[in-house]
């Protein structure tokens, strides 16, 4: 059984910064692309940032220069390091592991921008 497990929400001040981390078990981890998604009250789930089986990034252009998706092959792990937080970051933010037809999703962590 596939199973995706995020860490590393939490509440931070705006400018502030986090590194969220997903833990991929059951799974050919490298064999899939990674994805990470967020979801705002009110708002339609949307895909931030992924990285493809060959390690190459792409972003969406609300987060491109400010977070940086990474791979630790070794460690089964995606993470997401996001700087110069704001408001318009606070959402749960969900990991996705895509090798078409399978496509597993984590449980969500929150994150919430605020002073």
């Amino acid at each position: 059984q596939v199973r995706l497990v995020e860490s590393g929400g939490g509440l931070v001040q705006p400018g502030g910064s986090l590194r969220l981390s997903c833990e991929v078990s059951g799974s050919d981890f490298n064999s899939g692309s990674m994805r990470w998604h967020r979801q705002a009250p009110g708002k339609q789930r949307e895909m931030v940032a992924l990285i493809t089986t060959a390690g190459y990034p792409r972003y969406d252009d609300s987060v491109k220069g400010r977070f940086t998706i990474s791979k630790d092959g070794a460690k089964n792990t995606v993470y997401l390091q996001m700087n110069n937080l704001n408001s318009d970051d606070t959402a749960v933010y969900y990991c996705n592991w895509v090798n078409w037809p399978q496509d597993y999703w984590g449980q969500g962590t929150q994150v919430t921008v605020s002073s």
